[in-house]
């Protein structure tokens, strides 16, 4: 095995991201897109096919429901058939279905098809947070994930003016916008699909644009990282499930989930309600600002996290600017600050995602954080369901998304609290002993 002195570290780190990072992305910005376009959607839709706010919040949250059914599954296979061949199928699949989706002629179909598009999309995100783990090193995973988390944000910045712009001059063979705009919008996926089936490796050991010193020296460090986590701990599956450290990251993320997603999927219309004269377009160029300013702010802070080498904080102060933002927004009338509130918000939410996510490592071995940030994320993800059904159903009541949203802000509270007390680690990141990591 050659010495670390032949191998220059920073240009291989750039190397294998500009390899790996820029595809996942591409992947992740497509994913969310299908997932979160129905917001968009709603302009048009709710009025189409008679939804009422209810019905929207249950159609935006049920995707959450067969994620949660299928993540744990998903993952399980994606370690048995390998990252190139199971996230190929993840896209084909949920392509199809986001395609079908523009065919739907009322409320059950839509209920249907966004619980088979969770289904089909589950595995995606843990299965790549796992992937980027057997290429980077436990210094630069914040990092890492952040470059690819931030496609969630980006693919706000696009898909906010492409949908809406879709929308109001895509009207072939007499077809409604929003319509066009869910089949135009499945297509990538598809080819997504097809392009990791081709372009994907599956581990360092088998890249060919890597020479065999490179490889030796990532595996050197990899094992490295593994030898400096003598506490991490092997579970499996049932105990896995068992853990209390996963079940109370589990509630972070559920908690965190009820709030991101109850923003992200209501922002057209709460945009929408400051001016009766804004079109569909100007919404969604209105609805870039948010997601470019947390782009930038979640960048930024995962960095100052990996380079303090500290995730407990980094992971609990974004909630509570969140939270304080996002109760904001319900207090102020005037549009600008309305804006600048949710900026904000969404910045402290998208700021907490890649500290969030290297905790896991910390504390347990690859194979056992494999399923367990698969049990995180199905977990938390049900609250994906919960936020925006709560603020339909508090619209519905009161005729205001933002009433709900403040309500959602007293959540993301306990999720700040809760962040802030945990105990996986020290500063340093180690993990703290405890009676689990005995056992």
């Amino acid at each position: 095995m050659s010495s670390s002195h032949s191998i220059d570290e920073q240009a291989l780190v750039r190397k294998i991201t500009w390899k790996i990072i820029p595809f996942v992305f591409i992947l992740y910005v497509i994913s969310y897109l299908d997932r979160a376009n129905i917001g968009y959607a709603a302009l048009q839709m709710n009025k189409e096919l008679a939804l009422s706010s209810e019905a929207f919040g249950f159609i935006s949250g049920i995707f959450f429901i067969g994620y949660f059914l299928c993540e744990v599954p998903s993952n399980i296979a994606l370690n048995r058939y390998g990252a190139r061949v199971w996230i190929a199928r993840i896209l084909l699949t949920w392509g199809v279905i986001s395609v079908t989706c523009g065919f739907v002629q009322n409320a059950t179909q839509l209920y249907v098809l966004r619980f088979l598009l969770g289904v089909a999309e589950a595995g995606f995100f843990p299965g790549i947070i796992v992937y980027l783990t057997f290429w980077f090193r436990q210094k630069e995973l914040a990092t890492t994930v952040a470059l690819f988390t931030a496609a969630i944000p980006v693919s706000y910045i696009i898909g906010a003016p492409l949908s809406t712009w879709i929308m109001d001059n895509v009207h072939w063979l007499g077809w409604s916008g929003w319509r066009w705009m869910l089949v135009l919008e499945g297509v990538p996926a598809v080819l997504g699909g097809v392009l990791c089936f081709l372009y994907l490796i599956d581990k360092p050991q088998d890249a060919p644009w890597l020479s065999r010193q490179e490889k030796d020296w990532l595996l050197a460090e990899q094992e490295k990282d593994r030898k400096a986590r003598p506490a991490a701990i092997h579970l499996s599956l049932k105990k896995t499930l068992a853990n209390r450290r996963v079940l109370y990251l589990s509630f972070i993320y559920f908690v965190y989930q009820c709030g991101s997603l109850g923003t992200g999927y209501w922002m057209p219309q709460i945009i929408k309600a400051f001016s009766s004269s804004l079109s569909h377009t100007q919404v969604g160029l209105i609805a870039m600002v948010p997601y470019l300013f947390a782009t930038i702010v979640m960048v930024y802070w995962s960095r100052s996290s990996d380079k303090r080498n500290e995730r407990r904080l980094h992971s609990a102060l974004p909630l509570g600017l969140a939270a304080a933002a996002m109760f904001a927004t319900g207090l102020v009338k005037d549009p600008y600050l309305a804006t600048a509130m949710i900026s904000l918000s969404l910045a402290g939410l998208y700021a907490f995602k890649s500290p969030f996510w290297a905790l896991p490592t910390l504390f347990l071995s690859r194979e056992t954080a494999s399923v367990s940030i698969a049990v995180i994320n199905s977990i938390g993800n049900l609250g994906g369901f919960v936020g925006p059904f709560f603020i339909g159903y508090v619209k519905g009541a009161t005729n205001s998304a933002t009433t709900g949203l403040m309500l959602l802000a007293g959540l993301v509270v306990v999720s700040f609290f809760m962040t802030l007390l945990i105990r996986i680690g020290d500063h340093a990141g180690a993990p703290a002993p405890t009676k689990a990591a005995a056992r």
